[in-house]
């Protein structure tokens, strides 16, 4: 399946991994966004669950383990090329995972990785869908740890 000017909507996770208050962030190395900042995460395979993409593409791109998605949020994400066509659409189906363990290493799509203060998210260069995700879903995250 095509990612630029596909032809139906690409479905894809995001990890919200939280720990002491802090949100992991990563740097995208991959259009589109390149270059801006998101969660961790990627595309959903044949044959693969949401839920199994999203512990698979955190240590894909992070080098960390985690279990127990849950639902958080899904986030549709259409890009519109100069003429009006549609460039990029994907639906993303974001997830609070629990860190079971790893060492945080970028890798894969991530370019850097960073834990970011949620006071300090939107001041990084975030991408659209992100952004957007994160300002309504920021008190609810509030009260969650991946690490407990």
């Amino acid at each position: 399946m095509k990612r630029l000017y596909p032809n139906q909507p690409i479905v894809g996770v995001g990890a919200v991994i939280i720990c002491n208050s802090r949100i992991l962030l990563e740097k995208r190395k991959s259009e589109p966004g390149r270059g801006k900042w998101s969660i961790p995460g990627g595309l959903v395979e044949l044959g693969e669950s949401a839920e199994q993409t999203v512990i698979r593409e955190v240590k894909e791109e992070t080098n960390l383990e985690v279990e127990q998605p849950k639902l958080v949020d899904v986030v549709n994400n259409v890009t519109l090329d100069e003429n009006g066509r549609i460039k990029y659409h994907f639906v993303i189906v974001d997830y609070l995972v629990k860190l079971k363990g790893g060492t945080l290493e970028a890798s894969d799509d991530a370019a850097e990785l960073e834990w970011v203060a949620f006071d300090k998210v939107e001041s990084y260069d975030l991408t659209e869908s992100f952004r957007e995700f994160f300002q309504r879903n920021r008190e609810k995250l509030r009260k969650v740890d991946s690490c407990r």
